[in-house]
C-alpha cells in the first residue's frame, strides 16, 4: 500500500509525525510525580509517552496511579510553548506529507493530544493550516481505539470509506485498532523499537520509517 493509491489521508501526530525532546517528557514527568506524590522512573515515563502498554489507563492502573488522578495533573503541568519548543517534525513524516500534497485528497489528524498543545506545536513545526481536519480526542470525541474521532474526521473531510479508500496512520494499538474500527486501513509506524515495546503490532501495513509509504526508493 503507497499513498497514491488512497482517496484520503489520515495521521495521528505524537510519535507518529513529531516527537518531543527526552528532557522535556523527563521534567514532565517529574513534574506530575512531584503533584501525586511520587517517581515515575525513566521506564515509566517511556512507556506512558510512547503508549507502549497498551491503554495507558490500564497501564496507569498496573502503576498504582489512578488515570483520574494523574490526566489532570499531567495537562496542568505541560506548558504549550515549552512543549512546542521540545517538539520536531520526523524528516521521513515529512517527506511523506510532500508526497500526499502530490497524490491528492484530503488530509486529517486525529490525535489524543489536546487542543492547547497541539495548536502551538503544529504551528511551530511548520503544519499550521496543513490539515483540512484536526480532531482533537475529548471525552466527547470519545478516544482511540474508538473509531468516533476519526469518524469525525472523515465527516469533517466529506468522505466516506464505502465509497472512498482511506489510511489511518499511527504509531500505537489504539491508532491501529481505531483505523480498523472505523473501516479504514491501518499503518502502525515503530518509532521505539519491538524490544523496547515489548511486542509487535499488527496492521495493514507496519513500516520503520513513513517514507516507506512512498511508492518508490
Amino acid at each position: 500500500m503507497f499513498v497514491a493509491d488512497y482517496d484520503f489521508h489520515l495521521f495521528d501526530l505524537d510519535g507518529t509525525l513529531v516527537d518531543a525532546e527526552w528532557a522535556y517528557t523527563r521534567e514532565v514527568f517529574d513534574r506530575v510525580g512531584d503533584r501525586l506524590g511520587r517517581r515515575f522512573s525513566d521506564r515509566e515515563a517511556r512507556v506512558l509517552w510512547n503508549g507502549l502498554g497498551g491503554s495507558r489507563a490500564e497501564t496507569l492502573r498496573g502503576m498504582g496511579v489512578d488515570p483520574d488522578d494523574f490526566w489532570p495533573a499531567f495537562h496542568a503541568v505541560e506548558d504549550p510553548t515549552v512543549r512546542a519548543e521540545a517538539t520536531f517534525l520526523h524528516d521521513d513524516a515529512a517527506r511523506l506529507l510532500d508526497r500526499v500534497d502530490d497524490a491528492g485528497g484530503p488530509t486529517g489528524l486525529v490525535t489524543h493530544c489536546q487542543r492547547f498543545l497541539a495548536e502551538p506545536v503544529l504551528d511551530r513545526v511548520g503544519l499550521d493550516g496543513r490539515f483540512d481536519a484536526v480532531v482533537c480526542c475529548t471525552d466527547e470525541t470519545g478516544w482511540k481505539p474508538d473509531p468516533a474521532p476519526i469518524e469525525l474526521a472523515m465527516r469533517e473531510l466529506g468522505v466516506d470509506p464505502r465509497a472512498d479508500r482511506g489510511y489511518y496512520v499511527g504509531d500505537g494499538e489504539s491508532d491501529v485498532g481505531a483505523a480498523w474500527n472505523a473501516g479504514l486501513d491501518a499503518v502502525h509506524v515503530e518509532r521505539v523499537g519491538h524490544g523496547d515495546r515489548g511486542r509487535c503490532v499488527l496492521g495493514d501495513r507496519r513500516v520503520g520509517r513513513l517514507d516507506e509509504l512512498l511508492g518508490c526508493g
